[in-house]
């Protein structure tokens, strides 16, 4: 049985020399190149949670506090925003799956195929239509009673773009509902 002692010493790798006139430079080649590579990436990932502002270190308790706030009350806000937009979404769909109604039906009305009340394609359009409405009145209603609320927080703008949106489809929506009502379209 053979000791530590007893063991033969493993030579070192020689070093490899390149003059710098050559232009070599030693760069790590397969699993050594990519290793080095992780561990750079690595690094640059490491530093991206780091605070390097100086203002920001200096804040107190308070401003911190402050500031989680503000931001709170912006994302509540994007989140009005989202739920106003899906209402418009919403109210879109039967709006325009109402004037399709109706003008299918109407279609059919006066190319002589027989429907079971002669206002029947005026009723069903004028349903989804109002119902489209009264989508959109409810989805602002609501965007502008949460926003009046995070008002508390900082300066809210209830006017935002998706809020000028809202309004102006559910103009032209009551426009089109007017249009079905006095058959103008």
């Amino acid at each position: 049985m053979t000791t530590p002692d007893q063991l033969p010493e493993a030579s070192p790798a020689p070093p490899a020399v390149h003059s710098v006139a050559d232009g070599a430079v030693d760069k790590p080649t397969g699993l050594g190149a990519v290793f080095a590579m992780l561990l750079r990436f690595r690094a640059t990932v490491a530093s991206w949670g780091t605070l390097s502002s100086p203002r920001a270190q200096n804040k107190t308790a308070n401003d911190l506090a402050e500031d989680r706030t503000q931001l709170a009350a912006q994302r509540t806000l994007m989140a009005a925003d989202r739920s106003l937009m899906a209402w418009v979404r919403t109210a879109l769909s039967m709006i325009s799956f109402g004037f399709t109604i109706y003008k299918i039906l109407q279609g059919f009305a006066e190319s002589g195929t027989a429907l079971r009340a002669a206002a029947q394609p005026r009723v069903v359009g004028l349903f989804l239509i109002g119902l489209g409405n009264l989508c959109i009145l409810m989805g602002a209603v609501e965007y502008w009673h949460r926003a009046k609320g995070l008002s508390v927080y900082g300066d809210i703008m209830v006017w935002r773009p998706t809020f000028i949106m809202a309004v102006a489809t559910g103009l032209l929506s009551l426009f089109l509902f007017v249009g079905v009502i006095f058959k103008a379209l």
